[in-house]
């Protein structure tokens, strides 16, 4: 695993980040804001989100630095608004209007600044309907229809991806697009903008190329049924004889070819060609993997391009041989984490600091972004982690 770095020399140091504390996706973007250099402010609440997790442990405050203030004090607000006037990004979780009612919304806050980008990170978006509905990743792919076509049952429910496909891929990565956009305009231009960056339009953008499949004709609007949703047989899980699974995506006809060999399929050609014949190899090719270990067929397979990988679980990957040689997984402070992401030849991503402590970095940022208006929070005293961000 990589060892730890603390110079800040990702692609975005020197762009200086206010995050108001929330939770799931915007601590997400404003963490990979932080791991490619920027110096990320949190803004932590007394009392904390209300999670129950130990903030020592949350790896998504982690190359962070941690303030406290209440906002719903006068003095909380203008505090916040010295902090923008410092700031290129701020980013905010809040329902609609919650920001406003604060004294922290984009007005006062682009009136401080101009050229300030305020992101906003919300699952429906600043506007419609259930703009001010509560709702969790699971509701927003729902009506995305993104939820719909997982699984490989068509006659079964969904399957539930955690949330990785709405809080973080459709939340969070479009977020952070919407920020670097927006801060590319505000420093060609000198003009500053709001970034509505919406789950259920993220989601749904995500999907773009199956709704070009389904105009043409080569999707199903059923689950199951397609070549990438598990109605196809080489292109799914299957388990073995230790109760482990195997992914397949031997989805071209030259890996196929290798991944039939190797497999030992009898008349894989014709299997393959006659979707009549699917359900037909999709019991010979699940026959095969009972037979064996899931160890066993992943020596089978190994440095082959058949496209089958082992399914490990969160505490195995770590160890694969390609992602240990690549150190895609750091270890810092006794937590195994993902290492920052992508990669930079000239200014790499670091992982720099532990999760920020909520109120441990106040003095700090008080002295280095000169807002004498921070106070250390009492019985809250700096870490020497923190020290080194």
């Amino acid at each position: 695993m990589q060892t730890r770095q603390t110079e800040r020399t990702g692609p975005l140091a020197g762009v200086r980040v206010v995050e108001l504390a929330g939770i799931g996706p915007g601590p997400f973007a404003a963490m990979l804001l932080a791991d490619l250099g920027a110096d990320v402010v949190r803004v932590d609440r007394p009392g904390g989100a209300g999670l129950g997790v130990d903030p020592a442990k949350d790896l998504t405050n982690r190359n962070k630095r941690s303030v406290l203030l209440d906002l719903k004090t006068p003095e909380g607000p203008a505090v916040v608004l010295d902090l923008v006037e410092r700031a290129d990004v701020l980013v905010e979780g809040y329902r609609p209007g919650v920001a406003e009612r604060l004294g922290v919304g984009p007005e006062p806050c682009l009136a401080r600044n101009p050229r300030l980008v305020y992101g906003r990170m919300t699952g429906w978006g600043q506007d419609g309907p259930l703009a001010h509905t509560a709702g969790h990743d699971i509701g927003y792919i729902a009506v995305t229809g993104a939820l719909g076509m997982i699984g490989p049952d068509p006659d079964g429910p969904p399957t539930v991806p955690a949330n990785l496909v709405g809080d973080y891929a459709g939340g969070s990565l479009y977020l952070v697009i919407g920020v670097l956009a927006a801060l590319q305009h505000a420093r060609t231009h000198g003009e500053g903008q709001v970034v509505d960056a919406a789950i259920v339009d993220g989601t749904a953008h995500l999907t773009s190329m199956i709704h070009a499949m389904l105009a043409a004709g080569g999707w199903q609007d059923r689950r199951g049924s397609n070549l990438l949703d598990g109605g196809c047989p080489f292109y799914g899980v299957y388990e073995t004889s230790d109760g482990g699974h195997m992914a397949v995506g031997a989805l071209e006809h030259r890996f196929y070819a290798e991944f039939a060999r190797l497999l030992d399929l009898p008349d894989a050609d014709g299997l393959r060609g006659d979707l009549a014949r699917w359900p037909e190899l999709r019991e010979v090719v699940a026959a095969r993997f009972r037979s064996r270990t899931r160890a066993q067929w992943t020596e089978v397979f190994e440095g082959t391009d058949a496209c089958v990988a082992p399914v490990l679980s969160l505490r195995e990957a770590p160890g694969h041989p390609h992602l240990a040689a690549r150190a895609t997984f750091a270890e810092h402070g006794g937590l195994v984490q993902p290492a920052p992401a992508p990669r930079f030849s000239a200014t790499p991503g670091t992982l720099r600091t532990g999760p920020a402590l909520p109120g441990a970095d106040t003095a700090e940022v008080a002295r280095d972004w000169a807002v004498p208006a921070l106070r250390p929070a009492p019985d809250v005293p700096p870490t020497q982690e923190s020290k080194t961000a």
